[in-house]
């Protein structure tokens, strides 16, 4: 899919980017992969460790999707954006509201008008399960977002650009996870949680990685792409982190769920079901085009159907979440 392409990252120095960058390097063949972002450090440190000349096809952008005229320059000659450039810290995005629009939504809005422009023939985004009924800042920029990338296929039209977004839950020690926040406090021998009955999707970043290309290829354009994921007890977490410190509840914070949703139940009329994934497509467009996307036919979700880390039928237990820590960088 990606041989012989070329293909732009925005915030390609993040948690994501990097891993994303690992897998393309290792499974195909760009003609050019770009790596946009805003961080000069990450940048020379990321340069350092793809060195340039093994893959002296990799190219490093200093810019940020704030910037229209840049995302022009470096959108000149793109196939493919993974987008998944953000503020996404709920804390700094409910102190700094301004500078979260900016980014998370009139980003998104230059991205879009620079990919039609320059004939990028597909975009996906990143958005996050905060996204679907939000409370705070960051989930409601991002579902700004996934409007916009959304409605981004009917300015394109039928043979232009082709959006589509992919949407899940917390990734596993990710910048701003709860696991290094955990480890860290170990060390005193006690951890703090806000509520012993949070739930939460859970998602390493190799699966999110091969789960954003899968949708890549699939994509028709106007999907919104959510994967089959386990969801994990924040006692449990704790518990397998550090069985035995003592707990102390903080109380939930400004801003944070009980529970997260995936598919709420209005948007589960426009839901299709496949093996490891659903699919919401536009209600804006025929649903014929959507019922096969890859290598299943997609279902309809039951009317009332909702997908929520509370409700799932697939969860985590505290041994499963022993071996995803030993996974996590410093863990």
């Amino acid at each position: 899919m990606l041989n012989d392409k070329v293909v732009l990252i925005t915030g390609g120095t993040g948690s994501f980017g990097k891993a994303l960058t690992k897998t393309v390097l290792s499974k195909y063949k760009p003609r050019k992969l770009i790596i946009y972002s805003r961080d000069e450090l990450k940048q020379y440190e990321m340069q350092n460790q793809f060195n340039g000349s093994k893959y002296d096809f990799i190219r490093f952008f200093i810019g940020d999707v704030r910037d229209k005229e840049r995302l022009y320059r470096a959108f000149d000659g793109v196939d493919y954006v993974i987008h998944a450039a953000a503020l996404k810290q709920v804390p700094t995005a409910e102190y700094n509201p301004l500078e979260a629009v900016k980014t998370n939504i009139l980003g998104a809005a230059n991205i879009l008008d620079a990919a039609i422009d320059q004939k990028v023939k597909k975009v996906i985004a990143l958005s996050t399960d905060k996204a679907v009924n939000p409370i705070n800042l960051y989930g409601a920029t991002k579902l700004c977002s996934d409007k916009l990338f959304v409605a981004g296929n009917s300015y394109s039209g039928m043979e232009g650009t082709k959006f589509s977004v992919v949407r899940y839950g917390n990734v596993v020690g990710s910048r701003g996870s709860v696991i290094p926040l955990f480890l860290k406090m170990r060390e005193t021998g006690e951890l703090h949680i806000t509520d012993p009955r949070m739930t939460r999707f859970w998602i390493t970043l190799e699966q999110g990685v091969n789960f954003v290309l899968s949708s890549l290829e699939y994509m028709a354009g106007g999907e919104i792409f959510i994967p089959k994921i386990p969801s994990m007890r924040v006692m449990d977490l704790a518990k397998a982190i550090c069985p035995k410190c003592k707990i102390k509840t903080i109380g939930i914070r400004p801003g944070e769920k009980l529970h997260e949703v995936l598919i709420s139940e209005d948007d589960s009329r426009y839901a299709l079901e496949y093996d490891n994934f659903y699919s919401i497509i536009p209600f804006f467009l025929e649903k014929g085009r959507y019922l096969f996307l890859g290598p299943n036919e997609g279902i309809p979700c039951p009317s009332d159907f909702r997908y929520a880390s509370d409700t799932n039928s697939n969860w985590l237990n505290e041994q499963d979440l022993i071996d995803m820590i030993k996974n996590v960088p410093n863990g």
